[in-house]
């Protein structure tokens, strides 16, 4: 046993200095980002935000609109080889929907028939998820899939370490997805006791991953994946280096989310729960093994009817962050930012009185 005395670091308790900029507006402030890779050779260019690969919001209806943003919808696992034919009758976007599969034989097996039916071409990136990157299963997974799918842009996750970060990249992913405990559906940190403060897992593991070059003009990248509670959240994440922003919370409750419509007291209510919750594991596979623990929560999300508002107070936080730090482009972030660290970044009191609004 071990003790590591460096505290470390979440996304409450810092906060960005502002310094003096030369932009004029918000609106000077470019959220697009391209990307080259370490092993794929295609170039991605777009708004690099993504949902998280979650039931109730990685779903079609969601891809549909934010397809129409440059940002990415991560598919659930669930989806069927007909349901995928069914939906690319009336969608052809490739650079903005990933392919999601875990490590099981089953996975790997519809990820065949996904390739032998060439439904595979009509995504450009494809995520492997896990909640816990450090099996060696893991590896040799990530080492099947670029074999499988040599230039596809491959995402792979969740690890939180810098040397964990290194060897996904060297066995074959393009992005590794960096968090594990930091989302609101999450109880792994609870009920585990596994985990780091996401805003230092994300600093430590974009900087591993930044260092890896292919001499070619690609490199890692990273995904900062959960504990984004605010759209500030989401500023501090690419500020710490993270390449890409993937949540789940904010992009549930409307419309083109998933989940049940509940009502309460006169209210409207959509459901959400993490993949590892007794619901999740429940619905689509039947049951919880005795020899596990559900590690994600079932909750009740206020409906929030069209998410066409959010992406425009989204965009609008991360353009008024920029100008704040003098960053007029999305790329600039982490040059331009320097954090605080706070006892306390929010005044709460108001909040109970936005609620009963």
């Amino acid at each position: 046993m071990r003790i590591e005395e460096e505290v470390k670091l979440d996304y409450a308790d810092v906060l960005l200095r502002p310094k003096r900029s030369t932009l004029s507006s918000r609106k000077d402030v470019n959220l697009e980002r391209k990307f080259s890779f370490y092993h794929s050779n295609k170039v991605w260019q777009g708004v690099p935000i993504m949902t998280a690969n979650m039931a109730t919001c990685g779903t079609f209806e969601m891809a549909k609109v934010l397809s129409k943003y440059k940002m990415i919808t991560t598919f659930h696992k669930y989806y069927t080889k007909d349901d995928y034919l069914e939906f690319f009758k009336n969608f052809n976007d490739p650079d903005y929907i990933v392919y999601t599969l875990g490590i099981r034989d089953e996975d790997i097996i519809k990820l065949k028939e996904m390739i032998s039916s060439n439904l595979i071409n009509n995504f450009s990136f494809i995520c492997i998820d896990v909640p816990n990157g450090y099996l060696e299963r893991f590896l040799d997974a990530i080492k099947l899939v670029r074999e499988l799918c040599k230039n596809h842009i491959i995402i792979a996750g969740n690890v939180v370490t810098n040397e964990m970060t290194e060897e996904i990249i060297l066995a074959g992913a393009d992005i590794v997805k960096v968090g594990i405990g930091p989302g609101s559906a999450c109880t792994t940190r609870r009920m585990a006791g596994v985990g780091y403060p996401q805003l230092s897992a994300v600093i430590e593991c974009s900087d591993a991953a930044h260092g890896i070059s292919n001499g070619k003009g690609g490199y890692g990248l990273t995904i900062a994946d959960g504990g984004q509670q605010y759209p500030s959240c989401v500023a501090k994440a690419f500020c710490a280096g993270a390449d890409f922003n993937l949540f789940g919370s904010m992009f549930s409750g409307f419309d083109e989310s998933a989940g049940e419509i509940v009502e309460r007291d006169g209210k409207k209510y959509k459901e959400y729960f993490g993949s590892s919750s007794n619901k999740a594991l429940i619905d689509f596979y039947g049951k919880k093994s005795d020899y596990r623990a559900s590690e994600g929560r079932y909750v009740l999300m206020p409906y929030k009817g069209p998410i066409d508002i959010f992406i425009q107070d989204l965009f609008g936080s991360l353009r008024s962050t920029g100008t704040y730090i003098g960053a007029r482009r999305l790329k600039e972030f982490p040059r331009r930012a320097t954090f605080i660290k706070v006892n306390r970044q929010l005044t709460t009191y108001l909040e109970k009185y936005d609620e009963e609004k």
